[in-house]
């Protein structure tokens, strides 16, 4: 996109308060100096506290909210009385063409239902998805997986829309000009898993052209951080699942290499000797650097930050949300999504005229 890019920015319902996300966009605007942000929020708070860096002042305008969606509120409550919460005139502003995209640390759930029914879900989408990225052996450090949660069912047909949108991304926040997709199952093996996949692993190789990636076909837990693939498809119940398991295990791992090193005299030495290295796989696998699941198949682009994110992990999903405005994002990915529709359509038919064939 030419000109400056505009954020819608929710300030409140995160774990660390306004104060973290104003941080984020402080250090975000450094880096970026095309950003333009719309900030909701109490405004006489987040004043005092972008007010400590003159330059921000002009970049940000400042959207004065007094009620706030928590992370204990209930979806169906906020539909109905979300309306004056930063999060709901968040939205309003990427409804309203003020804004390319919002970030959120907000209820996930609440986000989702807000954002369903505030910027509606895209022509031939059935169920959103929240795509994220997993750290992996690829070069880009990073593979795609969706959905992570948006909705626990999906058909074959809401299948091949996810491999048509998470090819998107991987092309718009990776910058994979042709995007490996691979169906998550029980084993790699064609007769495996449920008949829904089986069906959907045909509507998605037969998407290929039309959705300008690959189909590298079934693939298992143990590619997810893989150099296999570059997109994980799956529904949102299993991708939940998945991701909660491997934050888990990433988490445990760290605590049993801090006890490891604390042990005794000589581990200590030896963590000191390691340090550089320590601090290497940290930058890594560091989840902060990554921080953003994204919404897709809306009329908008919504990114939700981690509730607990810092200055660091907010500023990355604002990041995020930059990348994806700038390369225009959303009317890529309505094309795709409209090409899944056709190729669907289009695999349908032939599998009808095969039958009949035979």
């Amino acid at each position: 996109m030419q000109g400056p890019i505009t954020l819608s920015i929710d300030a409140m319902g995160g774990d660390r308060g306004p104060a973290a996300v104003a941080a984020g966009i402080i250090a975000s605007a450094a880096e970026l100096p095309d950003l333009r942000f719309v900030v909701h929020g109490p405004e006489a708070e987040l004043s005092r506290l972008l007010g400590r860096r003159g330059d921000i002042g002009s970049r940000c305008e400042i959207r004065h909210c007094d009620r706030v969606v928590t992370m204990d509120d209930k979806p169906s409550q906020v539909m109905r009385h979300g309306e004056g919460t930063s999060m709901w005139s968040a939205i309003e502003s990427v409804r309203n063409g003020e804004a390319q995209a919002v970030v959120s640390c907000g209820n996930t759930g609440a986000l989702m239902a807000l954002s369903m029914i505030r910027l509606r879900k895209l022509p031939g989408v059935n169920r959103p998805a929240i795509a994220c990225l997993w750290p992996s052996r690829n070069p880009a450090g990073f593979n795609v997986m969706l959905d992570v949660g948006a909705d626990i069912k999906a058909d074959p047909r809401d299948l091949l829309t996810y491999a048509m949108m998470g090819a998107s991304y991987a092309r718009n926040g990776l910058g994979l000009n042709r995007p490996r997709i691979g169906l998550l199952n029980v084993g790699t093996e064609e007769h495996k898993g449920r008949s829904e996949l089986r069906e959907a692993q045909e509507l998605i190789a037969a998407a290929t052209e039309a959705g300008q990636f690959d189909y590298v076909g079934f693939v298992e837990g143990s590619d997810l951080p893989s150099a296999r693939v570059d997109v994980i498809v799956t529904d949102g119940f299993t991708g939940n699942i998945a991701l909660k398991t491997g934050e888990g295990t990433a988490k445990l791992i760290g605590d049993f290499l801090k006890e490891a090193f604390a042990a005794t005299p000589l581990s200590r030495i030896a963590s000191l000797l390691a340090l550089t290295s320590l601090k290497r796989l940290q930058r890594r696998i560091d989840p902060r650097r990554v921080n953003g699941g994204v919404f897709l198949g809306l009329n908008g682009t919504v990114v939700k930050s981690h509730g607990s994110a810092d200055a660091t992990g907010v500023a990355a999903a604002i990041k995020l949300g930059y990348q994806l405005a700038q390369s225009n994002f959303g009317e890529r990915l309505a094309a795709r999504v409209a090409s899944a529709g056709l190729a669907g359509q289009d695999a349908a038919e032939g599998g009808a005229n095969n039958g009949t064939s035979e």
